[in-house]
Formats: C-alpha cells, sequence, structure tokens
C-alpha cells in the first residue's frame, strides 16, 4: 500500500481509505488479468495487504471506536465478525490455484465482501470517528496504524482472534514467520 502519511498531515481514516481503495484496485487487476503466475502473486499481494489493515484496524482503530463513539462496541463486534468471514474466505483463496474454477469465484466474493466492509466503515463509522476524536489524535492513530501494518502478518490465520492485545504481543511474532515464509516460498506481499 502507498505510505498515505508520508506528509505527516494525514488523518488514520485518509489511510484506511487509500487502504481500501488500494485493495479493490488489485481486484480489479486480478480480474484483468490472464496469467496464472499474475493472478497468484497479486491474489496474494491483496491477502497480505487486507490482513495488514485488518490488523492495523484492530489494533488502533477499533478500541477507538469503542471508546469514542457512540454504540461503538456494538459495531467494533459487527466489524470483527466480518473480518473473521473475509479471513475464511482469504484462506480458502490461498489454497485454490488461479487454473481452478473457483479461483474467480473466490476473488469475486471476496470483492463483495470488501467492498461492503469498506462502504460500512467509510459511511459510518469514519464520519463519527472525525466527528468524535481530535485531529491530532488521528493523525497520531494514523502514524500508529502505518507502523502497525509494517510488523503485521501476511497471511491469513482464521484460528487467531481478532483483539487488540493479541495482535500487539503475538502478531509481531506470527507477522515475522509470515515474511519469513513468504520469502523462503517466493510469495509476492507488496503491491
Amino acid at each position: 500500500m502507498s505510505d498515505t502519511n508520508s506528509a505527516g498531515n494525514v488523518d488514520v481514516v485518509d489511510i484506511l481509505t487509500s487502504d481500501h481503495q488500494d485493495m479493490i484496485a488489485l481486484i480489479g487487476q486480478i480480474k484483468g488479468t490472464a496469467g496464472e503466475s499474475q493472478r497468484r502473486d497479486l491474489a496474494d499481494t491483496l491477502i497480505a495487504e487486507v490482513m495488514r489493515h485488518a490488523v492495523a484496524e484492530e489494533m488502533y482503530v477499533y478500541p477507538a471506536i469503542e471508546d469514542h463513539v457512540p454504540n461503538g462496541k456494538d459495531e467494533v463486534e459487527h466489524d470483527k465478525k466480518e473480518h473473521d468471514d473475509i479471513v475464511k474466505l482469504m484462506k480458502r483463496l490461498e489454497k485454490v490455484e488461479p487454473a481452478e474454477a473457483g479461483f474467480m469465484d473466490l476473488v469475486n466474493e471476496l470483492e463483495a465482501q470488501l467492498s461492503h466492509h469498506a462502504n460500512d466503515e467509510e459511511s459510518e463509522q469514519f464520519p463519527k470517528l472525525r466527528l468524535h476524536i481530535p485531529r491530532e489524535k488521528l493523525v497520531d492513530m494514523g502514524e500508529k496504524v502505518e507502523r502497525a501494518k509494517k510488523l503485521a502478518p501476511t497471511r491469513p490465520h482464521p484460528s487467531a482472534p481478532h483483539s487488540e492485545l493479541f495482535h500487539k504481543t503475538v502478531g509481531p511474532g506470527v507477522g515475522m514467520v509470515d515474511r519469513i515464509l513468504d520469502k523462503l516460498t517466493g510469495r509476492h506481499t507488496d503491491s
């Protein structure tokens, strides 16, 4: 993903919205590519980007929503359920070869789930974050999210909890193992 926060005045909402756009663009590239190895590389990159984004949200954004947004706990529970569904779907996609008939079906299903999730966040939650949290804190959260994405896992782990504590304590180790596996296997994880 692009380092949206390099100017220092971009907040977490801008960063996460840019991530959403980049993810949907990667899906468009997968759909527009006929080559199987390129499709696999793009799908692996997409999976890694979604994982980094989701982990960073669960570490810094969801706790802020719970603390500052009315009914935030309910919204976060809904989001974590959607993350869980997306992680399980990405695990299935990871196991299917691009030549198999079901590959594009899974890509289309992932596109629908990601689009729905991004739309919910962008139309409902992000405006509430900006309403209830001072800009300086949102910018600080953006910096933390960018740092978290660099350490986050790059592979789906359906049995891992969607919790701030897990991601802050165990997550960096899982991320390191994922990045080592990515290097050893030649798996593409950067767009």
